[in-house]
Formats: C-alpha cells, sequence, structure tokens
C-alpha cells in the first residue's frame, strides 16, 4: 500500500536531515524524482555519459581503497561504486529499453522512497573529491554522479539548505553573494586591509576598485573579506611588488568568486558563472583572476569556457600568478623568515586534474627552509574532509570532524608541522576545525599569508624589520 503525505514527508526527514528545505517535500517523491531525472536527461548531455558507464561493470569496489570516507567509515554504503549504482540501476531501469524489457519479463528493480531517502543521504556523504575516479579501472566519475544525483533532488526540493540559500542570495539577493556582505561593508573592509598594510609595509596600496580597462578583474572567496585578511593583504601585496597595480582591479557589482552551483546544480553552476563573467564584461577587463580558493578555481576555470564558449575569458589562479612573478624576477621572498616547519594540503578542486599541484610547492620551497609532504599529496592527495560543499552544512560537524576528515588529520599530524598552507577558503576552515578537534600542533594559514611575511616591497619595511615588529605587537 502506498504511503500517505504524511508518511513520505516524515521518512525523508527523518532519514535526510539536514539535507531537506522545509515545506517542500513532494508527498509523491517517486514520481516526482523520475520526473526530474526525466528533465535533466531532456536538457543536457548526460545520457550518453550514462549510457557508456551502465555498459560498465560499476561494481568491483576498487575505490573503495581510495576513499577516505570509506576508510574512516568502514560501512559498504560509503564505497564510491555502491553510490553510483543506486542512480545507475534507476536509469537503467526506467530510462533504457533494455531495462524496459526486462522489467517485464523477469524480477524487476523498482525505485522505492526508502531508496530515493537512501541516495539523499549518500550523495551528501561524498566530499566529492573525485580520488576513486583515479583509482577506477574503467575511470568512471563517481563525484560527478553523485553531484547528478544531487541535482535531480534539488530538482524535488531536497538538497541542502545552507547551499540553497547562499545560491538564492548570489543570483537573486540584495548583495549578489553568499556572505551578503553589502557594498559599503566591502569598501569598509578594503579601507582597512589598505590601512594595515600601509601600517606593515610604511607604503600605502589603496584597493583599486570598479576601475575599467584593467588586465585583471579579481574575485576572492567573498568569505575572505570576514575571515581571511592576511590572504587578501598578501595577494595585494604580490601585485603591487610585481609592479602590476594599474592591471587589477576589484569590481562592487560582483566580487565573490564562490559558485557553490558546482556542488549539487549545473543550473546554478551556469548562472553563477555568468553573473561573474557579467563583471568582467561591465568593467571590460581581459582576464579573470582567482584569489585561494579552490572550488571558486575550478568552476571558473572549468565552465566559463564551457557556458560562454568563443566569449571566454582567461582564467588564472593566484598562485600561477605569484609564481610567474617569482620566476620573472618581479618579487622576491625573504628565505630567513619562516623557521617553522610548513606542510602543503592540495585543496581537490584545484589538484586532482594536475592543474595546481607545482606552483605552489616552488613557491614554498623558493623561501621555506623546513618543508615536508604529506603522503600522499598532489593529485593523488586526501581531501580535508569537508569537500563538496560540506563544509557549509554546519549540522554534519561530527561527520566532517570523526569520519570525512579523519585521514587528512592523521596526515597532518606525521608530518610534525607547525603551519599548514591550504590555498583554499573551504579547506581552511575545514582544516582549522580538524586541527582543534584532534588537537594537532600547527596552524592553518593561507599561501599568501606566508608570502606576506616573506615578501620584499621596494621602498618598504623589510620583512626582518616587519617580523620583529609583530613579535613586539604579540608580547
Amino acid at each position: 500500500m502506498a504511503k500517505t503525505a504524511t508518511s513520505t514527508e516524515s521518512s525523508v526527514k527523518e532519514n535526510i536531515y539536514p539535507y531537506y528545505l522545509p515545506g517542500k517535500i513532494p508527498d509523491n517523491l517517486v514520481e516526482r524524482f523520475l520526473e526530474a531525472f526525466a528533465t535533466v536527461l531532456q536538457f543536457t548531455d548526460y545520457r550518453q555519459l550514462l549510457d557508456t558507464y551502465c555498459a560498465t561493470s560499476a561494481k568491483c569496489n576498487r575505490c573503495s581503497v581510495a576513499c577516505p570516507v570509506y576508510l574512516a567509515s568502514g560501512d559498504p554504503r560509503d564505497i564510491p561504486c555502491y553510490r553510483t549504482n543506486l542512480l545507475l540501476e534507476v536509469y537503467k531501469r526506467y530510462f533504457t529499453i533494455s531495462g524496459w524489457f526486462k522489467s517485464r519479463l523477469s524480477s524487476r528493480f523498482d525505485l522505492t522512497e526508502e531508496i530515493v531517502n537512501e541516495m539523499a543521504v549518500a550523495f551528501y556523504r561524498c566530499t566529492a573529491c573525485r580520488r576513486c575516479t583515479m583509482e577506477c579501472p574503467l575511470g568512471i566519475e563517481h563525484s560527478l554522479l553523485t553531484r547528478l544525483g544531487r541535482y535531480i533532488l534539488s530538482l524535488i526540493g531536497i538538497s541542502s539548505k545552507a547551499l540553497q540559500v547562499s545560491v538564492d542570495e548570489q543570483l537573486e539577493g540584495e548583495t549578489h553573494n553568499t556572505s551578503k556582505i553589502p557594498k559599503v561593508a566591502l569598501l569598509d573592509t578594503l579601507e582597512f586591509l589598505t590601512e594595515e598594510l600601509e601600517e606593515s609595509f610604511g607604503i600605502k596600496m589603496e584597493y583599486p576598485v570598479d576601475q575599467y580597462d584593467r588586465e585583471f578583474v579579481f574575485f576572492a572567496a567573498v568569505s575572505d573579506y570576514l575571515m581571511e585578511p592576511e590572504t587578501l593583504m598578501g595577494n595585494a601585496a604580490v601585485i603591487y611588488a610585481a609592479g602590476d597595480w594599474d592591471k587589477w582591479t576589484i569590481g562592487t557589482g560582483n566580487y565573490d568568486g564562490i559558485n557553490y552551483g558546482l556542488f549539487y546544480s549545473d543550473w546554478y553552476l551556469e548562472n553563477i558563472v555568468k553573473q561573474l563573467v557579467s563583471e568582467v564584461d561591465r568593467l571590460r577587463g581581459k582576464k579573470i583572476l582567482i584569489g585561494e580558493c579552490g572550488h571558486a578555481s575550478r568552476s571558473a576555470h572549468d565552465f566559463v569556457p564551457i557556458f560562454l564558449k568563443q566569449d571566454a575569458y582567461p582564467v588564472i589562479n593566484c598562485m600561477e600568478y605569484a609564481l610567474d612573478c617569482l620566476e620573472k624576477g618581479k618579487i622576491k621572498l625573504n628565505s630567513d623568515i619562516i623557521t617553522e616547519r610548513v606542510t602543503y594540503h592540495d585543496p581537490c578542486n584545484i589538484a586532482r586534474s594536475g592543474w595546481i599541484v607545482d606552483q605552489p610547492r616552488k613557491i614554498l620551497k623558493s623561501f621555506v627552509k623546513d618543508f615536508v609532504e604529506m603522503e600522499p599529496h598532489g593529485i593523488n592527495n586526501y581531501c580535508c574532509g569537508g569537500g563538496g560543499g560540506l563544509v557549509s552544512i554546519d549540522e554534519i560537524h561530527d561527520f566532517r570532524m570523526d569520519i570525512g576528515g579523519k585521514v587528512k588529520a592523521e596526515q597532518i599530524r606525521q608530518t610534525g608541522a607547525e603551519i599548514l598552507i591550504s590555498p583554499c577558503a573551504n579547506c581552511k576552515k575545514q582544516l582549522k576545525e580538524l586541527v582543534e578537534h584532534y588537537e594537532l600542533p600547527c596552524k592553518v594559514m593561507g599561501l599568501h599569508d606566508l608570502i606576506l611575511k616573506a615578501i620584499e616591497i621596494p621602498g618598504g619595511k623589510s620583512p626582518q624589520e616587519r617580523k620583529e615588529e609583530a613579535a613586539l605587537y604579540e608580547m
């Protein structure tokens, strides 16, 4: 007998809290899920990918040895190919001819409310780190199917409240950014950062705002303006020292590089990318410069060309820019300033593809005497435990600490590092919480935070002078 609307809603709430949006749970859950799936197939290119995956055997479990969530939980439901097959079974049964025939000739698979609920839980236990794909002998992109599953669920009102509220504000809210920082607050923050830089270096570096025809339009994760001032000052110091101060600007029409659509909705992903590009259009910029944020970098770098095609602007990560300046001799970093042991965390969104791996290491090794790697690292790194947008969901803090981030915490401990560099806003939040949770004796900071300490500014105070002044201030 079919469940009533009340029992359906209760079942969903019980199983997937806090991932549902109150008041939007449909009473015909199975039908709505299949309708949403059909709509996605009609208007996207996912069908060809799903047909390819269905022609393979995505059940070998090789991915289990690569998944940090499964390694911590030991729960078979956390094995990536188990989660992938939840969605593939639905596709084969309801959207292929062979599945249609089999359902009439033999015992058949039928989608139920319980399976929809299980998918809603499973897809939000994945950090979307894509490490499993490195191990898969068939190259199945399990995290892509996780995002597809989240996309379908979001169309029927089942998604993370934190992610949904953020993207709604970014596209339709008054501030058009995920942290709801109004323009006046942005300008106040930039004025404060200018004053801090002047006090530190003895030189005024006033952040350029709404300047037209500049080479770079700069987008940081907007949360950096609230929580990571040293990172933003490091960005500014590099650009100033390189002599490129008149080549960049921050726009007040859109100053948020965050794109949470990457984690659960292609529709939001596309429209947020287009909003970012519109700001570059408005300012007549030539290139997009992204600050220290893994997913902001990836969403712009990978999807501006996809959604804008011939109108795509080149996308550069700030670490690519800094290394280029270093190698050309445009900036100098003092190698006597950082005496602590330093390690580096690779954000999955920029490292897994091999895009940003060597650049930060070359920078660090140029001025850090005691640098140690985590093992494994680079394209084989372990996720911080908060990837795929999970770090934004405060209700699953215990999961992020005890399961999602457990492997990463042990990696950090084994390095004996006193400073942990993480050039990603989401990773920094997760890693700071991990360090506190596991009582690890290290400090988490961005790469540009460290550069800020060692950079030589022509005509300004030396790094040693600044270090001595900072030590007096801390006493």
